[in-house]
């Protein structure tokens, strides 16, 4: 297997079982299937670790969510599960310092997989001097625990299991979802979660490895998405986090690049890349000019990169769009079509935000690690982050 540049994509290699097995050695595929099994043990730890009884006191002037990566993603999650009537700002820092205005009265929960990660350490070690009251989820026995405790906040443990930090997001975002519903942000009793884990093991029977390409939707999106560069744009708040989340699971698990956005924020800037050189056609040649010859690289389909490389936009549709964002959608998918742009639509199922949020994002997960796989890349292995780590501790 290779993370290296150079691999090409071969979509045979998603029905063979051997293959599969074999270029994913760390077990990518079955981490991303454990999603619904970290739900319902994180609500069950999140209950037991009394995040009920830390915010038993009246709700907090705002909410900070601190984290990077994986880990980060949760508080953009968490904000667009509460949506537009959260009568308190939710944010998410990503970085060393939390801004100036952070105090007492204000939340912050801080997340990390690892309970390690330098930047979630240097925010969580701030609020603590501040006195916020600390909600941290992560690695048990880890610096973050220590810190939390140190600062009499609450700490929610997660599994002691080897998924990955971006492969864990679900028991990660469990416990912010839990305290928004214990301060009344959000309607997400037990009940929401058993129905959050249900659509997850329906998108994992269906998205399974021995499920052949042609009836797997994770195997089918991750063939669309081969040799291209995509555009995925949400169009909702919900599907706007699942386009983000798309887009770095693309970067990780298939070393590959991805645009996200929302609309009608694209429309005002990345729409247009369609009339641009990526595109599938271009707007100024001449239609009566002789076909060029085929360019030597990329030396067939499933290449990345040259003359090759087109755009492909990726639309995650939610069942509840503003109602110019819908007329808006149906007009990107003309003047991309129009360009010869091809369009995947994924639409969100269920009823409750955060299981809808489930389905656009269970199925991108799978598709990136089944993206990866077809190019021959260990899904896992993440050798550029690692480098820089080193370089920087030096």
């Amino acid at each position: 297997m290779s993370d290296a540049g150079g691999a090409r994509f071969e979509p045979d290699r998603l029905d063979d079982q051997a293959y599969l097995a074999e270029g994913d050695p760390s077990g990518m595929l079955r981490s991303v299937a454990s999603s619904a099994a970290q739900v319902r043990t994180a609500y069950r730890a999140a209950v037991e670790a009394g995040v009920a009884r830390m915010v038993a006191n009246g709700r907090p002037r705002a909410i900070v969510v601190a984290g990077m990566g994986g880990a980060g993603i949760s508080g953009d999650v968490l904000d667009a599960v509460c949506g537009n009537g959260t009568p308190l700002p939710i944010i998410t820092v990503r970085g060393y310092r939390l801004p100036g205005w952070v105090g007492a009265a204000d939340l912050v929960m801080v997340v990390s997989r690892s309970g390690n990660s330098e930047e979630t350490l240097a925010l969580a070690a701030e609020a603590v001097r501040r006195g916020s009251p600390t909600l941290g989820v992560g690695a048990a026995e880890s610096p973050l625990a220590a810190l939390v405790a140190r600062g009499g906040g609450t700490f929610v443990p997660v599994s002691s299991g080897a998924n990955q930090p971006r492969a864990a997001l679900w028991e990660l975002l469990v416990p912010l979802v839990v305290a928004a519903s214990e301060m009344n942000l959000v309607k997400a009793g037990e009940d929401v979660f058993e129905a959050v884990a249900t659509r997850l093991e329906d998108i994992s029977h269906r998205c399974r490895p021995s499920s052949e390409s042609f009836i797997n939707p994770g195997k089918t999106l991750a063939m669309e998405l081969a040799g291209s560069i995509p555009l995925v744009w949400g169009t909702s708040p919900i599907a706007a986090v699942a386009a983000h989340r798309l887009a770095c699971q693309l970067n990780e698990n298939a070393k590959y690049p991805a645009i996200w956005g929302e609309i009608p924020e694209v429309h005002h800037n990345q729409v247009a890349t369609l009339d641009g050189p990526l595109a599938g056609r271009d707007i100024f040649a001449d239609p009566f000019a002789d076909e060029p010859d085929e360019p030597d690289e990329p030396d067939g389909p499933g290449g990345l990169g040259g003359p090759d490389a087109r755009l492909r936009l990726i639309l995650l549709r939610d069942v509840e769009e503003h109602p110019q964002v819908a007329k808006r959608r149906v007009v990107s998918v003309r003047l991309a079509e129009d360009r010869g742009v091809p369009v995947s639509e994924v639409l969100a199922q269920g009823g409750h935000p955060l299981e809808r949020l489930a389905t656009l994002v269970g199925l991108g997960d799978y598709a990136s690690v089944y993206l990866a796989l077809g190019y021959g890349i260990d899904p896992t292995a993440v050798s550029a982050i690692a480098e820089l780590k080193a370089r920087i501790s030096q």
